[in-house]
């Protein structure tokens, strides 16, 4: 009995000393959400673009894999305002589903020579091949990428092909939004994520001069992506890499706040573990893999501090989960005793509001996207959903740092279920 009291005594404090330490790195990080919080109260200027009415031939690419929801975004390419002598589609159909390949191939027909169909018969190195496969057959000056999953609207490459107009730019992402938000509280909880990013996080970066390329809705100077070797093969997050090489080496990305383009989030929670995983694996691995351009690069330290807090801001996770389970055993290994309820009241809300800056941030973001009715929905999912993705971010974190390689996962969406209903089922019908 003597032996078991005295590991209880050293689990408890040995737990609530970490606890305590914790306290320190978890309330860095959250300062640094209230901070970029804070800055969406502000007015963040965009640099004007120059409107000469020049209009590049663009070459639009949608890589795909066991995807009919990519005849979607191609339909919508279709019907671009863009000349139709000015643009041409290719669809990078690397699927296993020979059904999938049907439908493809035969959506394709109806536009005779208007869209080209380009296979390699494998998914080796998964997205990043599949462009650098679709290179190889593009004829734009500049190369536009959507994920199968996205809507763009008309007037989509009239605007996003302006900033191009200066040498320098090489690469310009538009602004993303949600066509499923209101699908499940899964969804509802990946658009505020993302928001966050969109809405403040990727604004303040294109005010330091560093955006970062999201890899849908992205356009790329071709000139330059050849250069420099084209997409990083078998990366996951091969628009964060690329953006950093081109950064590197000078060249300037545009973030255009103002150009939305709508794509599916994740709905259920194993998909959006999924794609965090492989969003906090791909981030930290470019992060390694170019840590010397960025600590000891020519960026200002101001843009060094913004690019390893972008892409190593997952590692908040860690400290956010091991705060919350050493609180836990600190607390259920304590000596029973009267409990002060003024007392822990008070220890709660200020732990609260240490560990809080991403929510502070996720309510600025809703309050920028008039969605705060959400509010409630995204506070209880994060308390919920979110720390069983924090895990899935760890998990990501460590196979990064350990060298690991991560394999790409197809994530669900609805689109896919839609396009493949039975003859006579409206488009739509699914909830």
């Amino acid at each position: 009995m003597i032996e078991l009291a005295l590991a209880k005594f050293f689990i408890h404090d040995v737990s609530l000393f970490l606890f305590n330490s914790l306290i320190i790195p978890v309330a860095i990080f959250s300062i640094f959400f209230y901070l970029i919080g804070i800055s969406g109260f502000f007015h963040i200027k965009n640099a004007k673009i120059k409107k000469s009415g020049k209009m590049p031939f663009v070459t639009i690419q949608i890589p795909t894999f066991n995807e009919p929801v990519a005849l979607r975004c191609a339909e919508h390419c279709m019907k671009m305002d863009y000349p139709k002598n000015k643009y041409e589609l290719i669809i990078g159909d690397d699927s296993s589903d020979s059904g999938v390949s049907r439908m493809i191939d035969d959506f394709a027909k109806k536009y005779k020579n208007k869209i080209k169909v380009i296979r390699r018969g494998s998914n080796a190195g998964f997205k990043a091949g599949n462009l650098n496969n679709m290179l190889q057959h593009s004829r734009g000056e500049v190369v536009v990428v959507f994920d199968s999953d996205f809507v763009p609207p008309k007037d989509f490459l009239k605007r996003i092909v302006q900033p191009f107009e200066e040498d320098k730019v090489a690469c310009v992402q538009a602004k993303w939004s949600y066509i499923n938000m209101n699908q499940s509280p899964t969804s509802k909880f990946a658009s505020t994520v993302l928001m966050v990013y969109h809405n403040l996080l990727a604004r303040l970066n294109n005010f330091a001069g560093i955006p970062i390329l999201f890899g849908s809705g992205e356009a790329v100077r071709k000139s330059t992506l050849k250069e420099l070797g084209g997409w990083q093969e078998g990366s996951v997050t091969e628009d964060v890499e690329f953006s950093v090489r081109a950064l590197a080496k000078g060249y300037k990305t545009v973030y255009m706040h103002e150009l939305e383009v709508a794509g599916e989030v994740p709905y259920n929670i194993r998909g959006l573990r999924t794609q965090q995983r492989r969003w906090a694996y791909g981030n930290a691995r470019a992060f390694i893999d170019h840590k010397k351009e960025i600590l000891f690069g020519k960026f200002s330290v101001f843009q060094k501090m913004l690019m390893t807090a972008t892409m190593l801001g997952y590692i908040s996770s860690f400290f956010l989960i091991a705060f919350m389970f050493f609180g836990a055993v600190s607390f259920m290994t304590g000596n029973p005793s009267e409990i002060n309820v003024v007392r822990l009241v008070a220890d709660i809300m200020v732990n609260f509001v240490l560990s809080s800056g991403f929510t502070f941030a996720g309510i600025v973001a809703l309050s920028k996207e008039n969605k705060l009715r959400s509010v409630f929905i995204v506070f209880f999912s994060a308390l919920t959903i979110g720390i069983i993705v924090s895990m899935s971010v760890c998990h990501g974190v460590m196979k990064a740092v350990t060298g690991k390689s991560m394999h790409w996962t197809m994530i669900p969406k609805k689109g896919n279920v839609e396009f493949k209903l039975p003859p006579g089922v409206p488009y739509g019908s699914v909830s």
